[in-house]
């Protein structure tokens, strides 16, 4: 599933394009993806201009004139595609919603396995919208602190790739990150929450916060149907330290003979890569 830096990226790529223009025409291809689509959400948008756009976590907000949001979520498999006035757009099966605005961008949701979602809101009651409601803290504010996470670990005994997977204990992360920002900070994946604190917490943010803003730079990670709404891909998988690169040396580790090498294990139904000589 696209993670916070790949949502970013294509919602960054979407701002930059399509800010100010105005909608002449949406087609609705089907009545649902993983939930129904709004009724009337091509009369809501057609005539509007956007205003602007955002993420929350994993979703991208798309605010419109008149006070609406159009929320968008990937999902498994979904994906965005941006065509500049007078190309061919690409060809797209599985495309659900197009966007057109006056001056000729095209804007689909292309959703293969329809995992994705969309939503239509009043923009002054996004942060009360059912999937945006429980979030917690963005990872990237500067208000996600190491004493704020201290705090929402406090007495949980679940493991610390657990919560941090949990989207109310911090917002978008998800399973490459996390993999990626534990081996940063040299904590195990498997070291109970309640005990990252004080000097753990101190190295897990700002590991957080460095991997997350270098795969946003990279523009994300490619993997199976993710590309940029440009059609370009991600190149941050080239710079992953362990995820998918189990039995592979650890780049921390001493040479040989101590060298250790990166295990994966399941945890809560996912692959969990570390390095156990490296991450406590």
């Amino acid at each position: 599933m696209p993670e916070l830096p790949e949502v970013e990226t294509v919602m960054r790529g979407l701002a930059a394009r399509l800010e100010g223009e105005r909608i002449a025409r949406v087609a609705v291809n089907r009545a649902d993806l993983r939930w129904p689509l709004p009724p009337g959400l091509g009369q809501a948008l057609v005539g509007r201009r956007i205003i602007g756009f955002a993420r929350r976590a994993k979703y991208i907000l798309m605010r419109v004139e008149g006070g609406r949001t159009l929320l968008w979520h990937l999902g498994m498999s979904g994906r965005v595609t941006l065509t500049a006035p007078g190309e061919m757009p690409p060809a797209a099966a599985h495309e659900h919603v197009v966007i057109e605005t006056e001056r000729g961008w095209r804007v689909g949701f292309v959703d293969p396995r329809r995992f994705g979602s969309l939503d239509l809101m009043e923009t002054a009651a996004e942060a009360s919208h059912p999937r945006l409601a429980a979030l917690g803290p963005e990872p990237l504010d500067e208000a996600f602190t190491p004493a704020m996470l201290s705090a929402a670990l406090k007495g949980r005994r679940t493991s610390i790739k657990a919560a941090l997977m949990d989207q109310g204990t911090v917002a978008g992360l998800g399973n490459i990150y996390v993999c990626e920002a534990l081996f940063r900070a040299g904590i195990s994946p498997k070291r109970s929450a309640q005990t990252v604190a004080g000097a753990r917490a101190g190295r897990l943010v700002p590991a957080i916060k460095e991997t997350l803003a270098e795969a946003i730079a990279a523009g994300g990670s490619s993997l199976r149907d993710y590309r940029q709404a440009t059609g370009e891909l991600g190149y941050f998988q080239h710079a992953w330290k362990v995820y998918g690169r189990a039995g592979e040396p650890c780049e921390r580790c001493p040479g040989p003979p101590a060298c250790g090498r990166i295990r994966v294990e399941v945890q809560g139904a996912r692959s969990t890569f570390y390095c156990p000589r490296t991450q406590r």
